[in-house]
């Protein structure tokens, strides 16, 4: 059973008339302090399904060996959720997360 998204600290985005929530986490995981990539997770704002992971080409704003940063825009986001649409993913039906890898473009 995976968790949802809480609604606090999370952000509402709409693309194409369906409704999401979007967050990124305060605190940085172990690897991205280590300077590894931020990433942020999508998922439809009123049903359960697969959560989309997206791995941004950045570093998250804490990582304290100087990776350069830079704001996640709602433009951003709605960039990443048409390509993983694109891409196959299918946020209203179960299943595991939906991996979004920009840094490797």
């Amino acid at each position: 059973m995976r968790a949802a998204l809480l609604r606090k600290g999370s952000r509402r985005i709409v693309v194409d008339e369906t409704a999401y929530r979007w967050n990124i986490r305060r605190k940085p995981t172990f690897s991205q302090e280590d300077g590894c990539f931020l990433s942020y997770a999508v998922e439809l704002e009123d049903a359960r399904g697969a959560v989309l992971l997206v791995r941004t080409d950045h570093g998250h704003p804490s990582n304290y060996l100087g990776v350069p940063s830079k704001a996640v825009l709602p433009s951003d986001v709605e960039r990443a959720i048409r390509l993983a649409l694109e891409r196959g993913w299918e946020p209203g039906a179960p299943g595991a997360q939906f991996q979004l890898d920009l840094a490797a473009a």
